[in-house]
């Protein structure tokens, strides 16, 4: 007796039929997404179950939000994602050039080839590419003065293909000056010092930098001022409340008298915290018109919080984990978790510090900070697209300025490097490559003429007679690039 071992909703294909159906997968996502590339691409909407909009031309977005079935297409929309979060750019490039290495593989599979053979040819090309990007990249100069032009050039270019052109321009010198703001000598750059924060008012050409710290909370005490100048700022995570044991602990009294000497002395615990607190406030702050701010990561009961506001002192409680490090990196000083020896170097220091309301919610800034290593992108816009919009351009903004700096090299875009390569490929290594494999090189050199195929495409120009200009140039020489543009 026979078994049946297959699943009897499952097709059966054979290898032909497979191939082509992955083929097919990858030409489809180019399809999809070969509009949006270069800053005269398409805007795409995407509709929601629940008939939410968002309307974008970021492929990463696109990407994530789209119900890919096909698992092809889903290990390369996963590539092409990887490659943003890494780089801050170039999905939309990567799905193109991965479906034109496709399209130009299906030619040759047609007429008998293994595809094994051509996977040689790409892996020659592949490593001939790399030793050629090294040749063809632009070495740029990161000392003490980064040259801010060239990182204006590199944000600009990322923001444009996602942002229309003045909003774009004007988060340029967003990007580029937080992005020197936070950065140290000798250190790596750590994006996580940029605190972005949105706020849902006015228009997004009201979106700034802040050389601070936005904090989206504010003080829990009617009395405590609004507004404060020349502040020292004490950053701790202390409990000034009192704390439950850790451990199931019981305590037993025999009379009303016990238990008022027990939460008294509970109390007693607690207040000689903020005492302490206070004493350092006295001792930098007598003599002189400045202010005291404690921002804490854990909590401060109420009476702590009346003792603090008699003193004079602005409190906050609960602040997020992630703004601590940010907060003595903009204002200095150092995190305390402990309220015992507290010294005047553990302070730190802002010239400003004010809390805004906007509706129900509550926001403190913290500004006028000195050699500040910490800010905040402040994202302003009338609706949460426009908001999510932005986010995810400052981040794509931010990564690919990072990259600039520590890389310290540019490659010129528009097509640029994709045309030499491909005239690198075809003139000089191909001829290197005995065999069938020679016809792999062949087809990868010319799937990436997809990038400026489509960028001049999307331009409104005639593909052919562009490609036909360029290819004319050497691979060295990059006047061309105003042809596309």
């Amino acid at each position: 007796m026979s078994l049946r071992v297959l699943n009897p909703n499952a097709e059966v294909l054979n290898k032909s039929a497979a191939l082509h159906m992955n083929i097919n997968a990858a030409k489809g996502l180019q399809d999809v997404l070969k509009t949006n590339l270069g800053p005269k691409g398409t805007i795409k909407m995407l509709v929601g179950g629940a008939g939410d909009i968002k309307l974008t031309k970021d492929g990463n977005t696109l990407l994530k939000e789209m119900q890919i079935q096909n698992p092809t297409a889903i290990m390369i929309a996963r590539t092409a994602v990887a490659q943003d979060d890494t780089s801050g750019d170039g999905t939309t490039s990567t799905v193109l050039f991965i479906g034109e290495l496709m399209k130009q593989s299906e030619r040759y599979i047609d007429e008998g080839m293994h595809p094994r053979v051509l996977v040689d040819g790409f892996e020659i090309a592949k490593r001939a590419t790399l030793q050629f990007l090294e040749k063809f990249k632009t070495p740029v100069v990161m000392g003490d003065e980064p040259d801010k032009e060239i990182l204006k050039m590199v944000a600009r270019t990322t923001l444009r293909t996602k942002l229309y052109e003045a909003m774009a321009d004007q988060l340029t010198d967003i990007v580029v000056n937080a992005v020197l703001c936070i950065r140290k000598p000798e250190e790596a750059i750590d994006l996580f010092m940029v605190e972005i924060m949105h706020m849902r008012h006015k228009f997004d050409v009201d979106t700034r930098l802040v050389e601070g710290l936005v904090l989206d909370h504010g003080s829990r005490h009617p009395d405590m001022k609004r507004r404060a100048e020349n502040c020292y700022i004490l950053t701790s995570n202390v409990s000034l409340e009192y704390d439950k044991s850790e451990i199931n602990a019981g305590f037993f009294y025999s009379n009303a008298e016990q238990r008022e000497a027990m939460v008294a002395a509970e109390r007693r615990q607690v207040d000689e915290r903020v005492k302490k607190i206070i004493e350092l406030k006295n001792k930098v702050c007598s003599g002189n018109d400045n202010n005291f701010v404690v921002i804490n990561q854990k909590g401060i009961d109420p009476p702590s919080l009346d003792l603090l506001a008699r003193a004079g002192i602005i409190a906050l409680r609960r602040a997020k984990r992630r703004n601590m490090e940010r907060l003595v990196l903009a204002c200095g000083g150092e995190a305390v978790n402990s309220v015992d020896d507290l010294t005047p170097d553990c302070l730190g220091w802002a010239g400003l510090v004010y809390e805004h309301i906007l509706g129900e919610e509550k926001y403190t800034f913290v500004e006028n900070v000195k050699n500040p290593h910490s800010c905040t992108i402040l994202i302003k816009g009338p609706n949460d697209h426009t908001i999510a919009q932005i986010k995810d351009a400052v981040r794509d903004g931010l990564r690919s300025v990072k990259n600039t700096m520590e890389d310290e090299s540019v490659v010129l875009g528009a097509g640029a490097f994709e045309v030499a390569a491909r005239q690198y490929l075809v003139n000089e290594v191909k001829k290197t490559v005995q065999g069938r494999a020679q016809l792999g090189v062949e087809a990868f050199a010319d799937a990436l003429l997809v990038v400026p195929k489509t960028l001049a495409e999307n331009s409104g120009l005639d593909t052919q007679d562009v490609i036909i200009a360029l290819t004319v140039f050497s691979c060295y020489d990059l006047h061309f690039l105003i042809l596309i543009f």
